[in-house]
């Protein structure tokens, strides 16, 4: 890491170099692959939504509502598998290999069920679901979103079992396993996609296919990664057949609230996507193209976010308060550093990523402005909004940020999007600046719960 920039993430109250578990050396080489491993996730979403388009914007809306709903599901999963790593990660710091094995088991085999209740879900309400969500959509939207749900149904448990070993595996410190897998991954999706839009004209489901295939791909390769006796937690059959109470407890205490935030996040936001498609084709499509630029826009405080629950878990598991508040300003300090950067570069490359697309200039413009935006307050205030708040959740912390997130996004973000939208018809524009006060709200909530110190006292294991 170079000097000046050790310099500017340093905070002025350190820890002696011998409690320090991640010098500034380990520290990039934990956050780099997670950050290469977002990219990747996150431009192979933004190349699906290029892809496409050249099938036209009935497939485009339709894949971007389907996505909005998707990611309800794939946020639960997400929870499931940041809980399990609170827990797995604290093993990790006590040193405590036999409850850290038991903790990879019980995630895998949570994992998997939840996964399964959800694929079967969809599949039975699908169609309803859809009708009662984006029933003003026009009927070519509502079809292909149909196709591509039932289709994506299909991948979630093989999604569900790739985040959950991901997760231990960055417990554990190690990320360079899963960018690996990553890498592969995405190939996979992406020349798959290219594949069925481009040579067999299979629209939407051109793009579903593809995506089944690599996360079962993913999914494959870290069951198998984590099986390996080397690992600091090692995934038994054993401990994946069994039912333990008390570790599913634990995994529960953290992954419930989680869930619950993360579940509610989304579901704000598909409700704000069915504010979106009463304005029309056009905003419905910017916005779903708007929603990848946005994630790519925010990839590096979204990459961090892991990075905050493997360290400060770890120090809270060692029983060493001292170290993770250490960590949680440095942290905070090496995200604002980089989401600047980051921010910086990519609205530069917007325009140029936007021609790439095959779209009218109406909705050009719209997501133009919409990521102008984004950009200048996510840099100011999304790295506490954002990634700041695991650190809390590493803690224990979790009702705290359930509820501060809730009030923030699902209280504040909702209302101010419906007088945004249906009383100042804002549109999309409106969607965007809601967004931006919820961060405000939120991140005011979180630096004031940091402050208290009342994170410090919480006990997982």
């Amino acid at each position: 890491m170079g000097k000046w920039l050790a310099r500017l993430i340093e905070p002025k109250n350190g820890i002696p170099k011998e409690r320090q578990r991640f010098d500034n050396k380990g520290l990039m080489a934990l956050a780099v692959p997670i950050i290469l491993e977002q990219f990747l996730a996150l431009l192979v979403g933004l190349i699906d939504t290029m892809m496409i388009s050249y099938a036209g914007e009935a497939a485009v809306s339709g894949v971007s509502l389907v996505n909005q709903l998707n990611n309800v599901f794939i946020m639960v999963f997400t929870a499931l598998a940041a809980g399990g790593a609170v827990v797995a990660s604290q093993y990790v710091g006590r040193g405590d290999k036999e409850k850290g094995d038991l903790s990879a088991g019980q995630l895998v085999m949570l994992a998997t069920v939840i996964s399964l209740a959800m694929t079967s879900l969809v599949l039975v309400f699908g169609r309803p679901l859809l009708r009662l969500l984006f029933g003003k959509a026009e009927e070519t939207v509502l079809e292909a979103g149909l196709i591509y749900l039932r289709i994506s149904a299909y991948s979630f448990p093989f999604l569900a079992i790739y985040n959950g070993c991901s997760a231990l595996f960055r417990s554990m410190g190690d990320t360079r396993t899963i960018l690996r897998v990553s890498l592969v991954m995405n190939a996979i999706n992406v020349v798959g996609n290219a594949i069925g839009v481009f040579w067999l004209h299979a629209g939407v489901a051109g793009v579903a296919y593809p995506t089944l295939l690599a996360r079962a791909f993913a999914a494959v390769a870290m069951y198998l990664y984590s099986r390996r006796e080397k690992n600091i937690i090692c995934l038994r059959p054993r401990a994946i057949f069994a039912f333990r109470r008390e570790m599913v407890g634990r995994i529960f205490r953290i992954a419930i609230p989680n869930s619950v935030e993360n579940g509610l996040f989304q579901l704000s936001k598909l409700v704000l996507s069915a504010i979106v498609a009463l304005f029309g084709t056009a905003q419905i499509a910017a916005n779903g193209v708007a929603q990848s630029f946005w994630s790519m826009d925010a990839m590096f405080v979204i990459a961090m976010g892991p990075a905050f629950i493997t360290v400060v878990g770890q120090y809270m598991g060692a029983g060493d308060v001292e170290g993770a508040d250490y960590y949680m300003r440095k942290l905070l300090r090496l995200t604002y550093v980089g989401s600047a950067v980051w921010d910086f570069f990519f609205l530069l490359s917007t325009p140029l990523i936007l021609s790439m697309y095959s779209m009218s200039e109406e909705i050009v413009r719209l997501v133009w402005q919409a990521v102008l935006v984004h950009n200048l307050f996510n840099a100011l205030i999304n790295p506490v909004a954002g990634a700041f708040g695991n650190g809390l959740r590493a803690a224990g912390d979790v009702n705290f940020t359930m509820f501060a997130s809730i009030f923030a996004t699902v209280v504040c973000r909702v209302s101010l999007a419906f007088l945004f939208c249906l009383g100042f018809h804002m549109g999309l524009m409106g969607i965007t600046w809601a967004m931006v006060i919820d961060w405000a709200i939120k991140a005011s909530l979180v630096i004031w719960r940091y402050r208290s110190g009342r994170w410090k006292q919480f006990k997982v294991i």
